[in-house]
């Protein structure tokens, strides 16, 4: 079966709301799986948890066809984020345009190529999908 992972702010944000609304939409057509993620910064101090992020979930959209919550603790979100996809061997990944900023920045830092869909593709084989907000 086909996975869909889309990383998550808590409380959701607009943004968050949006990008989760399309990964919804890629899922369903897809016949996949969503895995929705959301990361607790190790130094933020703030504990979300799974259920936490699932009634929030629930609560905008309604409840989800084989839809898993996941909350990791990191120290970087983007790292935390491709450790996840990874790990659940997920094949396609759902941000918004304001993440894609930051993980061109870390890829560009830790790799020198911005290319964030061709890294994910030759290192997690991964596609990505990027959606712009309406509300960007």
């Amino acid at each position: 079966m086909s996975l869909v992972v889309v990383p998550v702010r808590y409380p959701l944000s607009k943004r968050s709301k949006w990008t989760l609304e399309r990964a919804i939409e890629i899922a369903r057509t897809r016949d996949a799986a969503l895995t929705v993620l959301h990361i607790n910064l190790y130094q933020s101090g703030k504990k979300v948890t799974r259920v936490d992020l699932k009634n929030a979930v629930e609560k905008a959209f309604g409840r989800i066809d084989r839809a898993r919550y996941v909350v990791r603790t990191g120290f970087l979100v983007e790292e935390s984020i491709l450790d996840e996809v990874a790990a659940e061997g997920a094949d396609a990944v759902v941000i918004g345009t304001k993440q894609v900023g930051r993980f061109r920045r870390l890829f560009q830092r830790f790799t020198g190529n911005p290319d964030i869909d061709r890294y994910l593709r030759n290192h997690l084989e991964c596609e990505v999908i990027t959606v712009e907000s309406a509300h960007a």
